[in-house]
């Protein structure tokens, strides 16, 4: 099997962004996005897929940080896109529902081919921190677009905003670990193509 490595550079007027995503790692990590909040879900999220993760950005958070969390969102979509290849052997299907002591939070995806994004959570706040909760949608809808991903997020209950937030990312993770996992040698559709 190929290595399942990927490395990216995008840079626009609003942020500037380097990824670098090795599938079958160990869940090493080095993020410095400039929001703090976003390094610390990023990093549940490499911890918990056992992706090696690194990612690289400065932006224009003199505005706020919703380009650079929505690029960093693109960027990692289009490393998992570029790493999986022709997904030939994946499991394909991940999910996991886990939780974070007052909230709990389901996570299933499909690596499909299909981007499509659900995305059910509501939150007590509007920031966690100096965070906008509003932005997390965001993240997701853009890694699910530029992965080609199916990504269904509900969250039934929590009262903690970071709790609900941090279930989330955690939940990706494992359900990432899962979907991109070897189980096999030939391409998991019908169809013969992802």
């Amino acid at each position: 099997m190929e290595p399942r490595t990927t490395e990216l550079h995008r840079k626009t007027n609003e942020t500037d962004i380097t990824c670098r995503m090795n599938l079958d790692g160990t869940g090493g990590y080095e993020i410095d996005t400039g929001v703090g909040f976003l390094d610390h879900m990023l990093t549940h999220v490499s911890k918990h897929s056992k992706i090696d993760l690194t990612v690289k950005a400065t932006g224009d958070l003199h505005i706020d940080a919703h380009h650079t969390v929505e690029d960093v969102g693109l960027c990692l979509g289009e490393c998992l896109l570029k790493a999986l290849g022709d997904k030939r052997g994946i499991a394909r299907y991940g999910h996991s529902s886990v939780p974070m002591e007052d909230a709990l939070a389901n996570v299933s995806l499909d690596l499909s081919g299909r981007p499509f994004c659900v995305y059910n959570a509501a939150y007590r706040t509007d920031k966690i921190g100096d965070f906008d909760v509003e932005c997390i949608e965001e993240m997701l809808r853009a890694l699910s677009n530029a992965g080609k991903f199916n990504l269904h997020v509900n969250v039934p209950y929590g009262t903690n905003s970071h709790h609900i937030a941090e279930g989330i990312f955690k939940g990706l993770g494992q359900a990432l670990a899962a979907a991109v996992k070897v189980v096999g040698s030939d391409i998991p559709s019908t169809k013969g193509q992802l």
